[in-house]
């Protein structure tokens, strides 16, 4: 089920991510990159971006990412972290592109027409925002009809057991910068994306990826 936030709660709850990604930003690709980096790269490729496309990458982080790109498509990458965002453009300077745009932003109102982008990603973002579906119908919003949306995330396990941890851990986790209990349906049920392919990903199969295509 859906975690009903008020306002106040969502800004709180957005502060804070802000506060915890400005500190992880030191230590994030150390830190992370091993087990999430695979997942990351893979989506990439599964976006299947071509010369001419205009591409969103929603929650860029310190653009790990980025070098996987093929050059000769409009790749736009957003964040709601400066501290991150300040490594992601270290790494396109010493990448020496010039086809990339990194902002500051944040994913619950874009700043973007309507169908702007061919193809988005969203890595590892689902389970650190306040309000996951605000962000999910942003993302439809932006994209074509007949686009591609890829998510990359971490879902609570159907095995009842392994749940009830998740559920248990999720209050702690937060302050990592995620959170564990967050359910799949979450991004399937989005009004506007048909699934198309779902599969394991990372460390141990503990991370899904979901690919849609905008109806």
């Amino acid at each position: 089920m859906s975690r009903i936030l008020s306002a106040e709660q969502v800004a709180d709850a957005t502060r804070r991510t802000e506060r915890v990604y400005s500190v992880l930003a030191r230590v994030y690709d150390g830190f992370f990159d091993w087990a999430l980096g695979p997942g990351r790269r893979y989506a990439v490729t599964r976006l299947g971006v071509a010369p001419g496309d205009r591409v969103l990458e929603v929650g860029v982080g310190t653009g790990l990412s980025l070098p996987v790109y093929p050059e000769g498509a409009e790749v736009v990458g957003i964040d709601i972290s400066e501290p991150m965002l300040e490594r992601a453009r270290a790494r396109l300077d010493a990448l020496g592109r010039d086809d990339v745009v990194l902002q500051k932003m944040d994913a619950r109102a874009m700043l973007y027409p309507d169908g702007h982008f061919d193809r988005l990603l969203a890595p590892y973002v689902i389970s650190v925002v306040a309000d996951p579906e605000v962000v999910l119908r942003e993302m439809v919003r932006v994209c074509r009809p007949g686009g591609t949306v890829i998510v990359v995330n971490h879902f609570q396990s159907d095995f009842k057991p392994l749940a009830w941890i998740e559920r248990l851990l999720s209050p702690l986790s937060t302050w990592i910068g995620f959170r564990m209990d967050t359910r799949v349906e979450a991004v399937t049920r989005t009004h506007g994306l048909t699934l198309v392919r779902k599969e394991r990903v990372n460390l141990l199969g503990l991370w899904t990826l979901l690919e849609f295509r905008r109806s």
